[in-house]
C-alpha cells in the first residue's frame, strides 16, 4: 500500500529526531492535534514498515549501527584514568598525546594548558564514565524504569451535569437508572 504524500513527508521529518509530535507538524498536520497525529502515524502497520527501511538504509550508509554506539560508550564507561596519567611524589604528568591509542583518545573531552608569568596548569578530562555506563546498562535492560502499583482498582466516574435542564421525564428516567444500578451494586 503506497503513502500519502503527507504521510511520507512525516516519516522525513520523523527520521530527523525521531520525535513524532514534531514530525507531524513539520508534515502540515495541525499543531493542536500533531501529539495524536503522530502517535497514530507511528501505529499504522505501513508507515513503521517504511520507517524500518528507511532506518536500516540510514544504518547501512553511516555505517552507525548499535554495536558501534555500545563500542564507544564502552571506551568512555571502562576508561581508567591511568591510562593517561601518571601521579605520585614527584606530582602529575600526562602520557604524550602520540602514545595515545584511538580509542584512548576517544575518551578524552578536554585538555587545556593555562601559561602564567609564575607557572601554569594543565586542565585534563574525561568523558563522563557514569552517564557512559548508565546508558550501556539501560540499553542492556539492566535498569527499569517501572513503577509498581499495588491495590485493589476502583473504577469511577465523575460528571457534572446541571439537571435543572432535564425535562420532568428525563429526571424520572434517571433515577429509574441510578435506582437500578444501587439494586445490582
Amino acid at each position: 500500500m503506497s503513502l500519502t504524500a503527507r504521510q511520507a513527508r512525516f516519516i522525513d521529518e520523523y527520521l530527523i529526531d525521531l520525535n513524532a509530535a514534531a514530525a507531524a507538524r513539520r508534515a502540515g498536520y495541525s499543531t493542536k492535534t500533531a501529539g495524536d497525529q503522530g502517535s497514530r502515524l507511528l501505529a499504522n502497520a505501513n508507515i513503521q514498515e517504511k520507517l524500518q527501511k528507511r532506518m536500516k538504509e540510514r544504518e547501512q550508509r553511516t555505517e552507525i549501527t548499535q554495536d558501534r554506539v555500545l563500542h564507544e560508550l564502552a571506551k568512555i564507561g571502562f576508561s581508567d584514568m591511568r591510562m593517561f596519567t601518571t601521579w605520585g611524589n614527584n606530582g602529575v604528568s600526562l602520557i604524550n598525546s602520540e602514545m595515545l591509542t584511538s580509542d584512548q583518545a576517544a575518551c578524552i573531552a578536554e585538555v587545556s594548558q593555562t601559561i602564567t608569568g609564575s607557572g601554569g596548569s594543565v586542565k585534563f578530562k574525561l568523558h563522563d564514565k557514569v552517564s557512559a555506563l548508565e546508558k550501556i546498562g539501560r540499553h542492556l535492560g539492566m535498569f527499569k524504569d517501572k513503577v509498581e502499583l499495588k491495590g485493589q482498582l476502583v473504577h469511577t466516574h465523575s460528571h457534572s451535569h446541571d439537571l435543572r435542564k432535564l425535562s420532568a421525564k428525563e429526571l424520572a428516567e434517571l433515577e429509574q437508572i441510578i435506582g437500578k444500578a444501587a439494586d445490582a451494586g
